[in-house]
């Protein structure tokens, strides 16, 4: 089977991409997926998500992860699927598009900006000094000085597969407060990896670091290892957020066909 793909990156988070709306990808194959992503001898990424058909909806984003596994909803996936949709001629300047969490909405701006609407949050558990919160993803939030000195591989894989959060694990994510910035290094489930960033795991520490704080309505820039995201929100109690969104660039890096006959014989 021939398939046509496209490679898109949001901070150096990066994703193949296929339009499936015919339905012609074969899915079902995770083998086919994990090779896909494999760095070495695929096309190479921190994911894989198709574009599919969705009555009352502008399309349907399906993530996988590099594992081969569908996973839950990802951020600056979300933001480069919907610039690849612009760019197909799918949406305008605006989309609602639904994903394994549900309905969304996104918003184009200047150059290669894309706004991505997360759902509210309403509550955020602690872990002893970490917290705990699902972003449309579940996430470990860990503040720490210096966190270019972490094992975040090491620290990270000690945490995702440990007992408490059982099989299905947690995204681990190391925090930095740096004047009215956040630095961040994440260890993601499903790639088991630092990823250069993670949409959901910078929401995830922006939430996190204004919980109990008397702030209300806020942005707060996030500064992951490939580039700089923006949180913005309105906060509605101590730990109740709405208005949440995810602002970054969102950018294709190439295009091209592969053979999947022949990645499936790769080593």
């Amino acid at each position: 089977m021939q398939l046509s793909f496209f490679k898109y990156h949001g901070t150096g988070n990066d994703f193949i991409i296929a339009d499936n709306r015919e339905g012609s990808f074969p899915y079902g194959n995770s083998l086919l997926i994990k090779k896909l992503c494999d760095r070495n001898f695929g096309v190479g990424g921190d994911g894989l998500m198709l574009l599919e058909n969705n009555p009352g909806y502008d399309f349907h984003m399906r993530y996988f992860n590099s594992d081969g596994i569908e996973g839950s909803l990802c951020g600056n996936g979300g933001r480069c699927i919907v610039r690849f949709a612009r760019e197909a001629g799918i949406i305008g300047d605006k989309a609602l598009f639904s994903a394994d969490d549900g309905k969304h909405e996104a918003i184009i701006g200047a150059g290669d900006q894309v706004s991505l609407r997360l759902h509210d949050v309403k509550d955020i558990e602690t872990d002893g000094e970490a917290f705990v919160i699902n972003t449309g993803s579940p996430h470990y939030v860990l503040f720490r000085a210096d966190i270019d000195s972490i094992d975040v591989v090491g620290e990270g894989r000690r945490i995702r597969y440990g007992k408490k959060y059982g099989e299905k694990g947690i995204n681990v994510n190391f925090a930095e407060k740096a004047g009215n910035r956040i630095l961040i290094r994440t260890y993601e489930r499903g790639v088991e990896n630092e990823t250069l960033a993670c949409g959901t795991g910078s929401v995830a520490a922006a939430l996190c670091a204004a919980s109990g704080s008397g702030d209300g309505n806020k942005s707060i820039p996030v500064q992951t290892r490939g580039g700089l995201l923006e949180v913005s929100f309105e906060k509605t109690g101590e730990s109740d957020f709405s208005e949440i969104w995810l602002t970054g660039p969102a950018k294709m890096v190439y295009r091209g066909t592969v053979d999947t006959d022949i990645i499936l014989g790769a080593p």
